[in-house]
């Protein structure tokens, strides 16, 4: 039970009465602060996306530029009602590395000839990312952000964590640029050509496989890969998403040329922690014996 302290008032008259450190630290719940919880509305519209992907790409992409479009609005109520934390700032980092590699996973599905380049960017993202957040913690100390950034160590990332505009621009347009793929997957005879054939044109036997029939002899999940190639040969106008690829590239490729910087910045961190580690533990020893002989 919570007790109270009586202590003289000024005038030595009477006592005022203070309460317990059991009555004024009320312990706060970190998991319901604002930033989070619009955090986990994020990976619950992320998931539904991801559900709609392989054969509705509207829904797809409406459901997905919500979820990238919070990241913003979760930032803006960690600083208005004073709620930053540790555990929302890796919840957000978790939930954009998450939903962007899966987008790249059904990108590198879509375009097999470009998977390569999708298994590259996913893991230069992942590794960029670990390696940056996993250097400002164990060498920035415990009060560090990965969000601050010496200009001495690195004036790009720098430049690029300490303006949330420039964050927000090259997040958003880099998000833009794979939706604009996504989409172009279903509407781009050019770049994804349907493997139906049309009904009414004559059958053919392709290599290794039999004459086409019906789709919906073949494709009765709507979650197969033929539901998928059926959901293409609705083709879309096209024009919006190359116009989205195009303007947005630079930007993406501007991201992906950061996230190395990041990489080789966080690298070269780790390295120095290591040999100022190493020298204090006096390694290697057969040098240090040299030196006292």
């Amino acid at each position: 039970m919570a007790t109270s302290q009586h202590l003289p008032n000024g005038n030595g008259n009477g006592s005022i009465v203070r309460p317990s450190s059991t009555e004024q630290d009320e312990e706060e719940n970190i998991f319901l602060f604002f930033p989070n919880l619009i955090g986990y509305s994020r990976v619950v519209l992320a998931i539904f996306s991801l559900y709609y992907m392989p054969v509705h790409p509207r829904t797809c992409s409406l459901l997905y530029s919500i979820s990238c479009l919070l990241d913003a609005v979760d930032g803006w109520a960690a600083r208005k009602f004073e709620q930053s934390t540790k555990f929302g700032a890796v919840l957000d980092m978790v939930t954009d590395r998450c939903t962007t590699s899966c987008l790249l996973v059904f990108l590198a599905s879509a375009f097999p000839r470009w998977s390569l380049v999708f298994q590259g960017l996913i893991s230069l993202d992942l590794a960029s990312h670990y390696m940056h957040m996993y250097a400002t913690l164990s060498m920035g100390g415990s009060g560090q952000s990965h969000k601050k950034v010496d200009e001495s160590r690195s004036w790009v990332l720098k430049q690029y964590y300490s303006n949330n505009k420039v964050l927000f621009t090259f997040c958003c347009l880099n998000e833009v640029f794979f939706i604009a793929l996504y989409l172009l997957s279903f509407s781009s005879p050019f770049l994804s050509p349907t493997l139906l054939r049309d009904a009414s044109s004559p059958s053919s036997l392709n290599p290794g496989s039999p004459a086409a029939p019906k789709p919906s002899m073949l494709f009765t999940s709507p979650f197969s890969a033929g539901a998928m190639e059926m959901a293409r040969a609705n083709k879309m106008d096209s024009k919006l998403p190359w116009t989205l690829a195009v303007l947005s590239f630079p930007v993406m490729f501007g991201k992906q040329w950061i996230n190395v910087i990041q990489l080789i910045e966080a690298s070269k961190w780790l390295a120095e922690g290591d040999r100022e580690k190493r020298r204090k533990d006096g390694l290697p020893r057969a040098k240090y014996n040299k030196k006292q002989l």
